[in-house]
């Protein structure tokens, strides 16, 4: 506060005042100390409080030169130490005078850089009130432009003592360096040719610039500058490097070492905090997470794959094809590698070796694959030879010691031969790419007859692959031992004969031989692959679907080297070149002259394997956005009055609509339940579940970062797509309303009928809905028969496809009604619902609509299965439920059976219904577009069933298509999970143990022979037997998504954490006969290898977190599963080592769960918006409810030691792996847990916390230091 004497004197008058009483205190006594004394005692009794500013401008303007004497000089020496004066604002105003005048007035610059070296770091007492504080900081601010500078908006003492010592270093550089004559210096320094006396002066400047560095305080001001100020920082080290290359200019050559001893100092001083956390005595330990075993010691690569994990957990879930990608793998990948390489602390080679080892592995386990309509060995071959290529090309762009690391772990992947071993379907392929690499070598030696055969491995392969991103150049082929010829290689023709590329580029017409050839040869670069674009978007009628055929074939699936360039080339064929300002008549007649090429090219892209690919690379929402516009456009189109059928080998308005719609629908949960829909409450899921609005919204966003000026796509776009939308989502919530005769709807949904179920002889027509206008009732037997519809003379709607689908649902409903009442046979039934999926394959998607919110709401009876009225499972349904008990035991999960033999299987009707028709689909090609709903649909309506329902469905399944028994089995084991919790408690445990080993000899042994990847995952999917064993990883990978209550998983894996770290806890108390402390070297040991245990435990219960909920599951972790479970004390320890290691390893959980999903440092847009975007808001509750445990206003059930190891740990690992998350958090959040920690006696941990919380921590970090 001021007095009020300053608050009503002018700034003149005061400074009449202290120049009147400064000219007396020298009258009185002329020693500087006793001269200071009275200026102190007269300056008082006038009522001006000290330090004063105006005293300091004063004393600073008569130095400046007026009254240049040295008893002056030492007056303000005295008033400096005595805090008459400020000593920064002496300093500062002293730097704005001195510094430009230097050179002629030598005298006072080396008694300035005197007083700097006094006082330059000299910080205010902690706690110390200065009256006049507003005013010095202004003073200081304008001396030396400070705000001006660094853009500091408001400045307060905090600021000014930072800014101050970097600004003065940065100004004493500067005028070394002009005294050198290189003219970097300040524009506002006096530049004079004069340089008598600038060596030793300068040298006298490094000396105090030196002196500064070194002090431990102003290391942590120019940390704080380096974080909050980067470029500026940087500038100060060019410049500093300069000095060190100019200093001889002016100096003797001893002195030359000054500059680098600062520079060395600098670089210490950024890492200082760090290091100071790894070398706590209790701390150190936590945040050395470097494996204890960094090799890989057998040629299968499982020696170090435990903390390795989350790529094998990353790459096994991309192979889901249940599961649809909205973000690129390739940026996941990117994020997850930047992230396991700081949190193993491992070099990029390192990194880049256990990347390669698990894509590896990931092949390896598809190698004996399984039958059936899931992504094939050339989706895992994608990940390995596309998706992780891809992922390493923004990590190593212009950094050379990454990109020599990269190299090194390819060298090194040849002692890895178990793995190396190609499928017998790509061996070919990987001589292929030997023989280039010896045609190659021949070549450049000028050999003249080269090498025609080499034998290849996988190697080859990812040698090519990364080549073709340009990671590396062709120098590899030179790598000793990468070619070996042989001359056992049998001659393969194809090796010789020209490719049908050449033939193709060379302008030979396609032709039905040609285009075969081409679909199963991957193109050999992007020329190729733009000739087909250019083809199918301008060829003749004839070409243009050929060309599609082509791009959607081995180009796409299997051309790993320009996969990116093949799949965009696909995704944009959707939408032929047209704008949304374009009418409506013009889009259609648009899209109907590209008619057929959009037919092939929708029944092409509708295999299992391209909709996998596009969800690899995150196309999903430009697919999505691109197939909106053919579905309005078709779908308002009535087709020609002839229409039967919709034949695979015929182009029409319906079956361009029908596959374009059929994919759509397969991009997202159309037919999900309503109770899934709801807001996530206990028991109910969490997970996120795509929708079409959320698919746009992704596809806006990226094309807006494209492209600023490019309109967004939303739903009321496509008024016709929107009505259905909304049509089915009512479907999903509530049952049908009635329809009243006057209502068109009635009428095309009596036309479909009479077309379905009216025979010959059927006296009148099928209405279906009564006068009284209630939904589905019959009138009679007879308008509904059972003789099914072939006849000519039948009328058949030639409606636009949006006014049949709104239409079925109600056709539906009059038909299971009739079926329920005996009405119609359930043979004719299904036959009906066939006819109207082959008029309309599209329907099919309202029929399990329809079908999946029936089952749900109970009201249908169910059916026997007795092999008369309905297909009957009772040939293989026990064995069939046998086998999938004992594939689930293999995996450590006992279930009782579903159905006891002589029991007679039932359905609801509603699913009886659809898993009739779904039978009665052929397994070609042409019915991938069908498999891909019905696939989803059946799982998603048995488990949403009352009683299981699952193996009925596979075992009629199995009866129809014996080749895909496998998957069929593997597809029910998931079945039990969806309603089992204790399953899933097993399931998890059962993980655990396969990865970690069993945590006591109670535990089953049947995983003890393997660990790591190998025991989670296997080393093939499943081994080909009697009853198939899965490895639990895998069973868990495809399974988790079905788990109704994922909050569960967090607790499941929550306590098993816990439960792992007492037993480690017991294990490390019983060999070093003492707890807490670490008191020895052994102790220290033992310590690290139990937390070494933990970090593998928490990173695959991370993994296991993050696959099954994502973002949302995390966020549930951190805001309840870990608040209550700590609150009511889940958390509890008896031991004093039970507590900390069981607060270690929830800590080590809950930051690893947040790193897999929210990154290290910052990520791309596309990454953000569906992973990190909460983070701030997830972190910081998460924050401020510690600080609130730490401040005493919540208290914790569990051991002091516990909460307190937990704090450490967790602010000690994202201090030292994650800084950027610490700037979301508020200031007084940060201040709180500071506090509390220095309490707890850690003030490095407290200040290392405060340096990284941004700019407005810099006051709380120099009040943190002044109390030191």
């Amino acid at each position: 506060m001021e007095t009020e004497l300053e608050t009503t004197t002018s700034s003149s008058h005061l400074d009449h005042l202290i120049s009147s009483e400064l000219k007396a205190s020298e009258v009185h006594s002329e020693a500087p100390l006793l001269r200071s004394l009275d200026l102190s005692r007269r300056l008082q009794e006038r009522g001006i409080s000290l330090p004063s500013p105006n005293l300091a401008e004063i004393l600073v303007s008569e130095l400046c030169f007026s009254q240049h004497t040295p008893s002056l000089w030492k007056l303000l020496d005295q008033a400096m130490a005595s805090r008459l004066v400020a000593p920064l604002q002496i300093l500062a105003l002293l730097t704005q005078k001195v510094v430009p005048e230097r050179r002629e007035q030598v005298g006072a610059y080396r008694l300035y850089l005197e007083l700097l070296r006094r006082y330059a770091v000299a910080l205010p007492p902690c706690g110390a009130t200065i009256p006049s504080i507003d005013k010095i900081v202004k003073s200081i601010d304008e001396a030396l432009q400070l705000s001006r500078t660094y853009g500091v908006q408001e400045m307060d003492m905090g600021h000014a003592i930072v800014l101050f010592i970097f600004t003065v270093i940065k100004i004493l550089v500067d005028s070394v360096l002009e005294d050198c004559g290189f003219p970097y210096a300040r524009a506002d320094i006096h530049r004079s040719s004069d340089t008598r006396g600038s060596g030793s002066s300068s040298l006298l400047a490094l000396e105090i610039v030196e002196k500064i560095i070194i002090n431990k305080k102003a290391q942590v001001f120019l940390r704080l500058i380096s974080i909050n100020m980067p470029e500026q920082f940087n500038n100060l080290v060019e410049r500093l490097q300069l000095v060190e290359a100019h200093i001889s200019n002016i100096t003797s050559p001893s002195t030359i070492n000054v500059a680098s001893n600062m520079l060395v100092t600098i670089q210490k001083a950024l890492t200082y905090a760090i290091h100071r956390l790894e070398k706590h005595p209790q701390l150190g330990v936590l945040f050395n997470t470097r494996p204890l075993n960094s090799s890989f010691p057998n040629n299968s690569g499982d020696g170090n794959s435990s903390c390795w994990i989350p790529f094998d957990m990353f790459m096994e879930n991309a192979m889901d094809g249940h599961h649809l990608h909205v973000v690129s793998a390739i940026e996941v990948l990117t994020e997850l590698i930047k992230a396991l390489q700081v949190l193993n602390q491992a070099t990029w080679q390192e990194t880049f070796q256990a990347l390669w080892l698990s894509g590896l592995r990931n092949v390896q386990r598809g190698r004996d694959q399984l039958e059936g309509p899931i992504p094939d060995l050339h989706a895992r071959l994608s990940i390995l030879l596309a998706i992780v290529p891809l992922s390493i090309v923004p990590l190593v762009n212009n950094v050379r010691i990454r990109r020599l690391g990269l190299v090194t772990s390819l060298q090194l992947l040849g002692q890895f031969s178990a793995l190396l071993t190609p499928h017998p379907a790509f061996v070919t392929l990987a001589n292929e790419a030997a023989t280039k690499a010896a045609v190659f070598i021949s070549g450049m030696k000028g050999i003249t007859n080269p090498i025609a055969k080499a034998t290849g491995n996988m190697l080859h392969l990812i040698v090519e692959a990364s080549i073709a991103r340009n990671l590396i150049d062709t120098s590899a082929y030179f790598w000793p031992g990468y070619v070996v010829p042989s001359a056992q290689l049998p001659n393969e023709p194809h090796l010789a004969r020209d490719s049908p590329w050449t033939a193709f580029m060379g302008g030979a017409p396609l032709t039905a031989s040609l285009e075969k050839a081409l679909t199963i040869t991957p193109a050999p670069s992007v020329a190729e692959l733009e000739k087909l674009y250019h083809i199918a978007l301008n060829g003749s009628e004839e070409e243009g679907p050929m060309a599609s055929r082509i791009l959607c074939g081995a180009s796409l699936n299997c051309g790993w080297n320009f996969q990116e360039h093949a799949v965009h080339m696909v995704v944009k064929l959707l939408s032929p070149a047209t704008t949304l300002d374009s009418s409506e008549i013009e889009i259609e007649n648009h899209y109907i002259s590209h008619m057929r090429m959009l037919n092939s090219l929708l029944s092409s892209m509708a295999s299992i394997n391209t909709v996998h690919i596009l969800s690899l690379y995150g196309l999903i929402p430009e697919v999505a956005a691109a197939l909106m516009p053919i579905c309005e456009a078709f779908g308002s189109l009535s087709p020609p009055s002839n229409h039967k059928s919709c034949l695979p080998e015929e182009t029409s308005v319906y079956s361009v609509f029908s596959y374009a719609f059929l994919l759509l629908l397969r991009l997202w949960k159309f037919y999900r339940p309503p109770q899934e829909h709801c807001a996530p409450t206990r028991g109910a899921q969490a997970r996120r579940e795509l929708t079409l609005d959320y698919l746009l919204l992704l596809r806006n966003g990226r094309v807006s970062l494209k492209n600023p000026n490019a309109k967004p796509v939303y739903i009321e776009f496509f008024p016709k797509l929107r009505a259905w939308y909304f049509q089915n989502q009512a479907c999903i919530s509530s049952t049908l309303s009635g329809l009243s005769n006057k209502n068109p709807v009635h009428q095309v949904a009596n036309m479909i009928l009479n077309m379905v179920w009216t025979g010959r002889g059927s006296s009148g027509t099928a209405n279906c809905f009564s006068n009284s206008g209630s939904s589905g009732s019959i009138n009679g037997v007879s308008p509904i028969s059972g003789s099914g519809t072939t006849e000519e003379s039948c009328q058949r709607p030639t409606l636009p496809a949006w006014e049949i689908l709104e239409a079925i649902p109600f056709v539906l409903e009059a038909a299971l009604t009739a079926c329920a009442y005996g009405q119609l046979s359930s043979r004719d039934l299904t036959t009906g619902l066939r006819h109207i999926v082959d008029f309309l394959p599209a329907s099919l998607a309202v029929i399990v609509t329809y079908f999946s919110a029936e089952i749900t709401r109970g009201i249908w009876k169910p059916v026997h299965l007795n092999g008369i009225d309905w297909p009957s499972p009772a040939a293989n349904l026990s064995s069939l439920d046998m086998e999938i008990k004992d594939i689930l035991a293999s995996a450590g999960v006992d279930v009782p059976c579903s159905y006891p033999r002589g029991s007679l299987p039932m359905l609801p009707l509603t699913i009886a219904a659809l898993l009739s028709l779904t039978i009665t689909f052929k397994l070609d090609k042409s019915a991938d577009s069908m498999h891909g709903i019905i696939g989803h649909a059946l799982e998603n309506c048995a488990s949403s069933s009352s009683w299981p329902s699952m193996p009925i469905v596979g075992a009629l399944w199995a009866q129809k298509v014996r080749r895909w028994h496998h998957f069929i089995i593997l597809s029910c084991t998931r079945s039990p999970f969806s309603r089992d919790k204790n399953a899933a408690a097993q399931l998890i445990k059962s993980c655990f143990t396969s990865f970690l080993g069993p945590s006591s000899l109670t535990e089953g042994s049947h995983f003890v022979s393997r660990q790591g990847a190998s025991g989670l995952f296997g080393h093939i999917l499943v081994d080909r037997g009697p009853y198939i064993p899965v490895a639990p990883g895998t069973l868990y990978v495809y399974s988790c998504r079905y788990f109704h209550d994922i909050h569960y998983v967090s607790e499941v894996v929550f306590r098993m954490i816990m439960k792992r770290a007492r037993i480690l806890a017991d294990e490390y108390v019983s060999s070093n006969g003492m707890a807490p402390r670490v008191r020895s070297d052994s102790g220290a040991a033992s310590l690290a290898s139990a937390l070494s245990r933990v970090r593998q435990s928490t990173s695959l219960g991370a993994c296991m977190l993050v696959i099954t909920g994502g973002p949302k599951l995390v966020r549930v972790l951190y805001e309840e599963t870990f608040p209550t479970l700590l609150l009511l004390g889940e958390a509890d320890c008896k031991g004093a080592m039970h507590g900390i290691l069981s607060g270690y390893a929830v800590a080590y959980l809950l930051f690893y769960s947040g790193v897999f999903v929210w990154g290290v440092d910052e990520a791309p847009p596309a990454f953000t918006w569906v992973y990190s975007s909460k983070r701030a808001r997830v972190f910081g509750r998460h924050m401020d409810f510690v600080a609130k445990i730490v401040e005493g206003d919540l208290k914790p059930i569990c051991q002091p030691g516990a909460w307190k190891a937990f704090v450490k740990c967790f602010i000690g690992l994202v201090i030292r792996f994650t800084p950027t998350w610490i700037r979301v958090l508020s200031l007084e959040t940060v201040t709180k847990l500071a506090k509390g920690l220095r309490r707890w006696n850690e003030p490095e941990l407290s200040l290392a916390l405060l340096e990284q919380a941004g700019p407005a921590a810099m006051s709380a970090v120099v009040e943190a230091l002044s109390s030191t």
